[in-house]
């Protein structure tokens, strides 16, 4: 991958035996707001974390195809971790979610357009599932997804990305 706006090189490398401990701390990064108010000590809530964590695992290494699966990295460091699902029609973003360290550069972006421009080439809708209030729907709306069902009921909105017409854009 080439390097993210921010002048870092952004890649993704295959998951390792070894990621557990850092895809923990990542999944971990991405509850820290959501946990604050209920006023748990920090056993409570690492024992919480964990066991969610290991839940979501299971759940993503059951029902999606994990060949696409890859961890983020930034000038050769872990950074957080991208999980696609290619299907015949879509490109679903299964979980994107960076180390709070490396949010706010550029990096979420550069990955979306990479996919994107995958998904145009391919004609695929890209869709992702955003939990209500993440702050993470600015970008995705930035970058052309659109709510497809009615703010209620679960606690996740489907958004998606129609494929652009690549001949189009360059007529324009």
């Amino acid at each position: 991958m080439s390097g993210a706006p921010c002048g870092h090189k952004i890649a993704l490398r295959d998951l390792r035996a070894d990621d557990d401990d850092f895809l923990y701390r990542v999944y971990a990064g991405t509850r820290v707001e959501e946990l604050a108010p209920l006023g748990w000590n920090e056993a409570q809530v690492e024992a919480f974390l964990r066991m969610q964590h290991s839940a979501q695992r299971r759940d993503y290494w059951l029902n999606y195809d994990t060949t696409r699966f890859h961890v983020i990295t930034c000038d050769g460091v872990d950074a957080g971790r991208l999980y696609v699902q290619r299907r015949d029609d879509e490109l679903c973003i299964v979980d994107i979610a960076l180390l709070a360290k490396f949010r706010g550069r550029g990096i979420g972006s550069l990955l979306l357009s990479q996919l994107e421009a995958e998904a145009d080439e391919d004609h695929l809708v890209v869709r992702i599932h955003v939990e209500h209030g993440n702050p993470a729907q600015r970008l995705y709306l930035r970058h052309g997804f659109v709510f497809c069902d009615e703010a209620g009921g679960s606690i996740y909105r489907l958004m998606e990305r129609l494929p652009r017409d690549r001949d189009a854009s360059r007529a324009a």
